[in-house]
């Protein structure tokens, strides 16, 4: 599970095992997990997260768009 970027105590990181999926980030924190897209920035799924922290997790999520899609291309050789 290469982790990406850890921000605030959230992992954000993508499993090696998902290449043929749009390109998305798992992110967690504690107990709660959530699933985003990267292209759109969107909630895919949640397990946990209150509203007020998945509007914080998207906020990070489009601030760091661009690392994210380069780590999940850079991992699965993908442009």
């Amino acid at each position: 599970m290469p982790v990406v970027l850890r921000r605030d105590g959230y992992r954000f990181y993508f499993y090696s095992h998902e290449p043929n999926e749009p390109p998305h980030v798992h992110v967690d924190r504690a107990e709660a997990t959530a699933k985003l897209w990267l292209e759109p920035v969107g909630i895919a799924s949640n397990a946990g997260f209150s509203p007020r922290e998945l509007g914080l997790i998207l906020r990070m999520t489009r601030d760091h768009q661009q690392t994210l899609l380069e780590g999940w291309h850079g991992f699965f050789g993908r442009n």
